[in-house]
């Protein structure tokens, strides 16, 4: 018997994002997360600025999905912020999906994931 194919949701986080922004974000993705039951969610964040508080409620996103067994991949992550996500020590948290426009090679730029078989 073939595994099924893992189920996915797929959305846009958009900004600015405030402190005041986190416990409601955090309410609606476990609400979402608890009604669509996601193997992998996939978050672009192409429009979010590169602060303390975006990657603070990415922890978040990525607390909640653990707490609902499956496990988020950022999408269109600028180059600054996987650096900050990095030098907060977020890096293997936060994993950046590799795509088209951010291939595996130039995503990493050297540094080894933490996962087994990626770098």
């Amino acid at each position: 018997m073939a595994a099924s194919a893992p189920q996915t949701l797929a959305f846009t986080i958009t900004g600015p994002i405030g402190r005041a922004d986190l416990l409601g974000l955090y309410r609606r993705i476990c609400a979402l997360l608890r009604d669509a039951r996601p193997d992998v969610v996939l978050a672009d964040v192409r429009g979010v600025q590169t602060d303390a508080v975006t990657v603070e409620a990415l922890a978040r996103l990525q607390l909640a999905a653990h707490r609902h067994g499956c496990r988020v991949w950022l999408r269109s992550a600028s180059p600054e912020l996987v650096e900050l996500c990095a030098f907060m020590g977020l890096a293997d948290v936060l994993a950046e999906c590799a795509t088209p426009e951010t291939p595996a090679a130039a995503r990493t730029a050297g540094t080894a994931s933490g996962y087994p078989g990626r770098t």
